[in-house]
């Protein structure tokens, strides 16, 4: 790919690809394979993701909101879409697209019902959701008593699925309580299938669970940040590709003497004559005011310089005072020279929250 000209987010597609072959490699092959695409596809750009995945044969996507669930219908996407957290306003308009929801509390079931009975439509296909120990949003074992009867006696829903969420499949310190979460999912699910006399498709392991507890994957699995390119683990991180680099550009070179200072509020003061590069980027694309004052890095012609001062609205400031470097030249954020989970530590934060948080005025360019 070229070099950048301007303020860009690159996505390279054949990383997605590969990534997603990865971690379907882990699987049987006949386990489904459910792909995250929710808050823009981590950040990347949810249409070109899902179309991409639609075509190398992904089973199922998931967003978490009707709307993100709309737009992949404009966009052209006919696979199933579950809508992890739909809110009753818009139970009209998740039909109408043909989106699937979870089921996660009385209220949304019997909201849904109700909608369902107005139309007098056929069987509609749900996912119930349970609560194993994230204590996020679930029905709890015991809620089965109520939830069964309920579900016994209405003929408006389709139930497709039955899943949970499991909250710490990426740390080893953790493992006796993410088998515990397992086994209280295997005996809610056993006990809704018999009752009901269904067969649902069980699904609880996300990528760390599909990497670090594969035997659990039932009949599908669910993947967000792994075929982004982050496998919450370095031993995992080095067989996934990150598929987006956030790149920029130098617009202006400063010779500062000492005691100058740089940016609002004076957060930085030179002790001796040093060299900054202005770069078109800041808190209102993503780089939030946590990454200034010298505590993260960005890779300028090879070498690592780091932010100075404040963090502002549409810049942000580096040191390159050893650094051959000239107005124009590319400078990366993070990608796959400088992994966004690194990135991401240096502010005492995550992957996930960098990279969702790449604003939509920043431009995404494809490679294919």
């Amino acid at each position: 790919m070229p070099k950048a000209q301007e303020t860009v987010l690159e996505i390279d597609l054949k990383s997605l690809e590969h990534n997603y072959r990865f971690l379907r490699s882990q699987l049987k092959p006949e386990t489904k394979f459910l792909s995250v695409v929710k808050a823009f596809a981590y950040g990347n750009d949810a249409d070109q993701i899902a179309l991409k995945l639609q075509e190398l044969g992904t089973d199922y996507f998931a967003v978490a909101y009707v709307k993100e669930g709309v737009a992949l219908r404009k966009a052209g996407i006919t696979k199933p879409i579950l809508v992890l957290h739909p809110q009753a306003v818009n139970f009209e308009t998740l039909i109408a697209y043909q989106l699937e929801p979870s089921i996660y509390s009385f209220g949304v079931l019997k909201q849904f019902i109700s909608v369902l009975e107005q139309k007098e439509s056929a069987p509609y296909p749900v996912h119930i959701k349970f609560n194993t120990g994230l204590n996020r949003l679930g029905f709890g074992e015991k809620d089965l008593k109520s939830l069964l009867e309920l579900l016994e006696n209405q003929d408006t829903l389709e139930i497709v699925s039955l899943f949970s969420h499991l909250a710490a499949t990426e740390d080893p310190k953790e493992e006796v309580f993410t088998r515990n979460q397992i086994a209280l999912f295997e005996k809610i699910s056993t006990e809704v299938s018999n009752q009901l006399k269904i067969q649902p498709i069980r699904h609880i392991l996300n990528t760390s669970g599909i990497l670090n507890y594969t035997e659990s994957q039932y009949y599908m699995v669910r993947s967000g940040i792994g075929l982004y390119g982050y496998g919450n683990d370095p031993k995992f991180d080095t067989k996934l590709k990150p598929i987006a680099s956030l790149k920029t550009i130098v617009s202006q070179i400063h010779k500062l003497d000492p005691y100058e200072s740089v940016g609002y509020n004076r957060a930085f003061i030179s002790s001796k004559p040093r060299v900054t590069a202005t770069l078109p980027i800041g808190h209102a694309d993503g780089i939030g005011r946590q990454y200034g004052k010298g505590k993260t890095l960005v890779l300028v012609n090879g070498q690592m310089a780091p932010i100075i001062g404040n963090v502002c609205m549409d810049m942000i400031m580096v040191d390159i005072t050893n650094i051959p470097c000239k107005e124009g030249d590319e400078v990366i954020l993070f990608g796959p020279q400088l992994s966004a989970h690194e990135v991401a530590k240096t502010a005492g934060t995550i992957s996930y929250e960098l990279i969702t948080g790449i604003s939509q005025r920043v431009k995404r360019v494809y490679s294919y």
